[in-house]
């Protein structure tokens, strides 16, 4: 037999096998999660500057000076020089494990690790310098992977080693075996829970700057920094403030706080101590707000760990700060980030794209634009034009009386 022919027959055979594994009716097809692990050791020396990387999901985006940084959630931080808006590169990828939020001041950037608050210094994009780390001053904020049909913990022991993410894969396993793995893991689940103390984090903007002070939300806390020295900034005393905090907005002498159950207002006339002023209840849905003038827009997305099953855009009434009130809501269909700019109102309605509103009258929005080739997760509109990042891509718009004109679209996968 020719050799040629032997291996057509043992690729036929092969096939045969393959095809029916594949409808064997014992199996079915399950996403599996698997945790990813470094050593403490590691972890504590995890931060590194290096050439550019694809982009596997985006995440926050943080406009400074001529750059931009996109966070890929739990990984790091992309860096974007921008000083030519229409032909914006890819330049530094900063490895930051556990990362998901930043801010900037005055060439310091800030970012979380973990429970870790790092500090690095870019006051020279070819030499960012890690400068310090503060350790265990921060929430964990790695989420459960709530999409996984199995989580298998394997040997990962939380005691010596830090869990920075999760490997997701699809595999057709027999029925039966799962039900035992999902036995073993609800007894694990509890143990890893009360030996690693992590946590679930925020989706959009967690940190924000005011003056000498940081502030990043927790799922249940304010942590306070006094920042008024870049390079060693100090952890104050943490400032209860609700439930499912998810996001955080300043205006004036507020923060307003969005969470799965509301909005928080909380007031830094004393800045080292924020206080409660009032609060504003919604049931229970994933949601970031912006303020501008007497209104807060705060984008409610349903469904999954979300918890409620409609979305919409809320505009509540914050002309009274101790008495937020609805004034009115609009469906939507899976919001994420928003953003305002002037008259204009920005959308991030996930699946659905980016939708430009007229809010000259909050009681009658007027479309203006819909861009539905895009997927987007969040936007930062400048004063001259609109930052959106979303679906592995940072776009970039021109602000024009027919609501945005897209001036440049860099892929960030690539």
């Amino acid at each position: 037999m020719k050799p040629s022919t032997l291996f057509l027959l043992l690729f036929a055979m092969l096939s045969v096998v393959s095809c029916e594994q594949d409808d064997d009716p014992q199996l079915q097809e399950f996403l599996v999660a698997r945790p990813l692990t470094m050593t403490l050791e590691a972890f504590a020396r995890s931060v590194e500057v290096a050439a550019p990387q694809p982009l596997q999901e985006s995440g926050k985006i943080y406009a400074y000076a001529d750059f931009i940084f996109v966070n890929e959630p739990y990984k790091g931080i992309h860096v974007i020089d921008n000083r030519d808006p229409a032909s914006p590169e890819k330049i530094r990828f900063i490895a930051i494990p556990g990362n998901v939020d930043l801010s900037v001041k005055d060439n310091y950037l800030f970012a979380d690790s973990l429970q870790d608050l790092v500090v690095l210094d870019i006051s020279d994009m070819d030499n960012i310098r890690p400068v310090t780390r503060l350790e265990g001053v921060l929430q964990d904020n790695i989420p459960w992977p709530f999409e996984a049909d199995i989580v298998e913990y394997g040997s990962w022991d939380p005691q010596t080693e830090v869990l920075v993410g999760w490997e997701l894969t699809t595999e057709r396993l027999p029925a039966e075996e799962v039900q035992n793995r999902l036995w073993r893991n609800d007894a694990l689940m509890a143990e890893a829970a009360a030996d690693s103390g992590t946590g679930q984090g925020g989706s959009m903007a967690r940190f924000k700057i005011v003056g000498d002070y940081l502030y990043a939300v927790d799922s249940h806390n304010i942590n306070v920094f006094d920042i008024a020295n870049l390079e060693a900034p100090n952890a104050l005393d943490d400032v209860f403030a609700g439930f499912d905090i998810e996001t955080i907005f300043h205006r004036g002498d507020h923060l307003f706080l969005g969470s799965m159950r509301g909005m928080y207002i909380f007031d830094i006339t004393s800045p080292g101590a924020p206080s409660f002023v009032s609060e504003f209840q919604h049931g229970t849905a994933c949601d970031p707000v912006v303020v501008d003038g007497d209104y807060a827009f705060v984008t409610l997305r349903g469904g999954n760990e979300c918890g409620a099953m409609e979305s919409g855009l809320f505009i509540v009434d914050i002309s009274d700060i101790t008495n937020p009130e609805l004034a009115i809501s609009y469906p939507m269909d899976s919001p994420y980030g928003l953003g305002v700019q002037a008259n204009q109102l920005f959308v991030c309605d996930g699946a659905s794209g980016l939708k430009v509103y007229d809010k000259s009258d909050v009681f009658n929005l007027v479309p203006l634009a819909h861009f539905k080739d895009v997927v987007p997760y969040d936007v930062i509109p400048l004063s001259t034009h609109l930052l959106m990042v979303g679906d592995g891509a940072l776009m970039q718009y021109r602000y024009n009386e027919a609501g945005l004109e897209l001036l440049s679209s860099l892929l960030l996968k690539g």
